[in-house]
């Protein structure tokens, strides 16, 4: 098995970085694509479409074109709100990642390589919300190097980081639809505490719930 090196982020590694970002969050568009479709409002509106074409119309071709079409519409909804997501994410932090994570206190970016090639970032800062705890963002591992171990190292690194620095804990959030991810951090000892919906009128279209989780470096065994 190829040798896998965490290290600190450098400058030549801006390109790798921002590719494994927005490859890892368009692999969530067919899974949230399903989530909206799974929403009973989204089914309502679909079979109330059908029907009253259906019996205007007194033919198949009519109501099945206009789900079809609404299905398509749908599809491109969650395709424009993740690139939405992705072009602001590349504006903000990961267009300047040395200001954002590298030079602040208590803050770090690391990329997994193996080989010599990028294949994951992971990074880590101080939260708002709980001044005790850092927080875990932009975890990311290209497909074709999953199943390494990786993840779960780069999840190592922020506990040690965090640890190292006095922190009580790591806190992270994720969506409904990364259930890879949700499995891997229960795995690591990370424990949901809460869920909620962002306050933004496409999250409360989809039903796009967010996932808090903590892992307690008190308590955690399996993050050395």
């Amino acid at each position: 098995m190829a040798s896998i090196q965490i290290r600190r982020y450098q400058d030549a590694d801006v390109e790798a970085v921002k590719e494994i970002f927005t490859m890892g969050m368009s692999e969530h568009v067919p899974s949230t694509f399903m989530h909206l479709l799974k929403q009973p409002p989204t089914q309502m509106v679909l079979m109330c479409v059908f029907c009253a074409l259906m019996t205007s119309s007194k033919s198949f071709l009519l109501p099945i074109l206009a789900v079809t079409l609404l299905l398509a519409g749908a599809r491109q909804f969650v395709v424009y709100i993740f690139n939405r997501y992705i072009d602001t994410s590349l504006r903000k932090d990961l267009d300047d990642i040395n200001g954002t994570y590298m030079e602040k206190k208590d803050s770090c970016f690391w990329v997994a390589e193996v080989e010599d090639r990028v294949v994951g970032i992971v990074a880590c800062l101080p939260n708002e919300n709980a001044p005790a705890c850092l927080e875990l963002k932009r975890m990311s591992v290209l497909r074709s190097h999953r199943g390494m171990g990786i993840a779960k190292t780069l999840c190592r690194t922020v506990a040690g980081f965090t640890r190292d620095r006095g922190y009580a804990a790591v806190i992270l959030y994720t969506s409904v639809v990364q259930t890879d991810a949700q499995k891997l951090y229960e795995h690591m000892g990370y424990e949901k505490i809460r869920e909620f919906v962002v306050p933004e009128m496409a999250a409360k279209i989809t039903n796009f719930t967010l996932f808090e989780y903590r892992l307690d470096l008190q308590k955690d065994g399996k993050s050395d």
